[in-house]
């Protein structure tokens, strides 16, 4: 089978990253019953159909709490040069998405100022127009930090290599149910395990457990992602 000239930007921009750039990997498991609930409420709210109608996923509000919280860690949303970190302004997450011809990176702009309604259908528009080869290359270059999320295949812990060159990249697992101690009890709660890959040259092991740490606190108290 020969290979596409997409198959081989792949293969040539990940042998880079993985051979030019120090990844390292901090993983946290984060409770996300709390988002769930809210996911469940939001949905309900929602108008059956018409212009105001939409369907959160579990990845729109990770993508809005991934935002968020580059919003406040700014030294993560960056890029390794020679001469200086770029640092950039906007907050644009490429979230990865699985096209027949192999993986595409449709990017949601400024996602830490838009609502979770707006992340949502703008998300279903990209990746639908990235499965039908539809998109611009403005749509799909570019972007500060990545997210690649393999939860709806049940997959439980995995590492992502990041998209160069970026300096990050959140993997994201199934939400499972498992046994956790509460105040010295056992109950069970819904674990979705999140793996951050960064750049050594970028991010320091300080900052990156921060930035997870973040995260997790933002996932874990949903709410605040609609203030």
């Amino acid at each position: 089978m020969p290979n596409s000239s997409m198959r081989k930007v792949i293969a040539r921009r990940l042998s880079e990253s993985k051979a030019t750039i120090p990844h390292f990997y901090v993983t946290m498991d984060i409770e996300i019953d709390a988002l769930l609930k809210l996911r469940a409420d939001l949905n309900a709210r929602s108008p059956k159909d018409g212009p105001g109608a939409y369907k959160l996923s579990v990845n729109d509000l990770v993508i809005k709490a991934t935002a968020a919280t580059l919003r406040r860690f700014p030294s993560c949303n960056a890029t390794w040069t020679e001469d200086a970190i770029i640092q950039y302004h906007d907050v644009d997450i490429s979230v990865a998405v699985s096209i027949p011809e192999g993986l595409i990176t449709p990017i949601v702009r400024s996602a830490d100022k838009k609502g979770l309604a707006a992340i949502s259908n703008e998300m279903k528009d990209l990746a639908a127009r990235a499965k039908s080869g539809k998109l611009k290359p403005e749509e799909f270059q570019g972007g500060g930090f990545s997210i690649s999320n393999m939860g709806m295949y049940g997959v439980s812990d995995f590492s992502a290599i990041i998209n160069p060159p970026q300096a990050g990249i959140l993997a994201v697992s199934a939400g499972l149910q498992k046994p956790v101690v509460k105040d010295g009890a056992l109950a069970i709660a819904t674990v979705m395990t999140c793996t951050l890959s960064v750049d050594h040259r970028v991010i320091d092991g300080a900052l990156a457990a921060e930035f997870i740490q973040a995260l997790k606190r933002t996932i874990e108290d949903p709410l605040s992602l609609l203030l």
